[in-house]
């Protein structure tokens, strides 16, 4: 397939990780990437270990596919290096403080003025206005005031954080929707225009139904640990060898289950009767399945709930996960 962005210039200010994410799938759609490094270099190149000659894994895993050059935009060569390169560009994505583009003189109305088709693309900490604009934000910072440390862990266990940066990695894909969307405008238009987000709106938008509970209901969700917040059954479940997931949520799946685990009076129990009577009594209703799952190994479980349809499956450590057949012939490995 030709890539679909094959025409696509890219000035590439970004580092660490959201920002850089953003660039790198717009090279992988074919864009032409050009990264530009202050004096020193992305500080992602040091985030490790490990270490993968003399760059971390975290700056090998958002920086494929670019150029890469060196400006010192605080000098008034770099910037009209950087000016050049910005006049024959389609994108420029950066993720500076708000207030640092307007003082190095790169800001989207400067661009604007030279190369009015610029898209222009922004990701910050906690939004471009604000009381809290000009605060560093990080992901585990973002996580932790978006909410999702509060819902993430053991019930009691206190907050947690989610096991990748999940507020950069969510809000380097939304620029990347919101640019190629400007791209898309731009050819109808004829003029780019300025799109960002946070890693703070992303990390909100991403509480999803969670977010609901409380805009709705007024509930505030607590930890759930391992158990969907909602569904259930649906969780993890010991074997005669092991963990599985299992998520058996809804009246459909839920008889389905029955039947595999052989425990059909289950369904005419009042305490199980529908998924609010089962939510109410997730704890009994668990201890009673989990007699019944630790009887078989989990590779019979897995066969036997899968072949009904029932959604059910192992447990990988990161290894695992990339020796799976299945992910090896997405050609994801």
């Amino acid at each position: 397939m030709t890539p679909s962005l094959r025409d696509v210039r890219v000035c590439d200010l970004t580092q660490n990780l959201a920002g850089p994410l953003c660039a790198q799938i717009l090279g992988d759609l074919g864009a032409d990437v050009i990264k530009v490094e202050a004096p020193g270099g992305d500080p992602g190149r040091a985030w490790g270990p490990p270490f993968w000659g003399s760059d971390s894994t975290l700056f090998l895993s958002a920086n494929r596919n670019k150029r890469s050059i060196t400006l010192n935009l605080k000098k008034e060569k770099g910037r009209q290096i950087f000016l050049d390169l910005a006049r024959d560009a389609d994108v420029i994505v950066e993720n500076y403080r708000p207030d640092v583009k307007h003082r190095l003189g790169i800001d989207y109305e400067t661009i604007r003025e030279i190369n009015p088709r610029i898209v222009y693309g922004s990701i910050s900490g906690f939004g471009q206005d604000g009381p809290l604009r000009d605060r560093p934000g990080l992901d585990q910072i973002a996580q932790g005031m978006g909410g999702l440390m509060s819902i993430t862990g053991l019930p009691g266990q206190g907050p947690v954080r989610v096991g990748v940066p999940i507020a950069d990695l969510s809000s380097g894909n939304y620029l990347a929707m919101g640019i190629l969307l400007a791209l898309i405008d731009r050819d109808r238009s004829g003029e780019g225009q300025w799109v960002h987000t946070s890693l703070l709106e992303a990390q909100v938008s991403m509480l999803d139904f969670q977010a609901a509970r409380w805009l709705i209901d007024g509930e505030v969700p607590p930890q759930a640990g391992n158990n969907h917040p909602t569904g259930i059954p649906m969780g993890v479940y010991p074997t005669s060898d092991g963990v599985i997931n299992i998520a058996a949520a809804g009246e459909t799946l839920w008889r389905r289950f029955l039947g595999v685990i052989e425990a059909p009076k289950l369904a005419e129990d009042p305490r199980f009767a529908n998924g609010g009577a089962r939510s109410t009594n997730r704890d009994q209703l668990n201890k009673i399945l989990e007699k019944i799952t630790v009887k078989k190994t989990s590779v019979e479980w897995i066969n036997a709930m899968n072949e009904v349809g029932v959604p059910c499956g192992p447990i990988y450590r990161i290894d695992e996960t990339f020796a799976d057949p299945q992910v090896q012939h997405l050609g994801i490995a």
